[in-house]
């Protein structure tokens, strides 16, 4: 038997399983409605939305390392809120804003989304704009541009794209 009907039969009978679990009591109607609701559910899943559990196992793989990447995540934003603290306190007459343009290394469109998500969300910076790999960011001053390409994000998003 095909190990990717095995997996759908395991969709379906997980889904009729939680149909009666949620529903508190067991009756023929319920069982019945349940198999057709999950039917439905489970063959719309895999035909249309292309569902499938080896996706769900590669992001199982990949889960140490995104929790890794929101410690990071958090310590990289309580130091820029500090260094953007201090710039506030000096006043802003001191600061160099800047753009920086530059390229990644990371390919997938997902860890590019949070790559330019996570700058976004650290203080002092803005992702402007995302295209062909290419970010520009608005930097509040121009020494919060050092060293962004090589930054813990970029790093551990290499390492998340290496256990794809």
């Amino acid at each position: 038997m095909n190990q990717a009907l095995i997996l759908e039969e395991f969709m379906f009978l997980l889904l009729l399983a939680l149909w009666i679990i949620f529903n508190g009591k067991f009756t023929v109607e319920i069982l019945i409605f349940g198999i057709v609701i999950s039917l439905v559910v489970s063959v719309f899943a895999v035909k249309f939305l292309k569902y499938s559990f080896k996706q769900e196992f590669k992001l199982l793989k990949k889960l140490p390392y995104l929790i890794a990447y929101c410690f990071v995540l958090v310590w990289e934003i309580i130091k820029a809120n500090v260094v953007t603290t201090k710039f506030v306190i000096k006043g802003m007459k001191k600061n160099k804003p800047i753009v920086y343009t530059f390229t990644s290394p990371v390919k997938s469109s997902f860890a590019q989304t949070l790559l330019a998500n996570s700058i976004t969300l650290t203080p002092g910076t803005i992702s402007v704009s995302l295209k062909d790999n290419v970010y520009r960011v608005h930097c509040l001053d121009e020494s919060l541009s050092d060293g962004i390409e090589q930054c813990s994000f970029v790093k551990l998003l290499i390492k998340i794209e290496e256990n794809l």
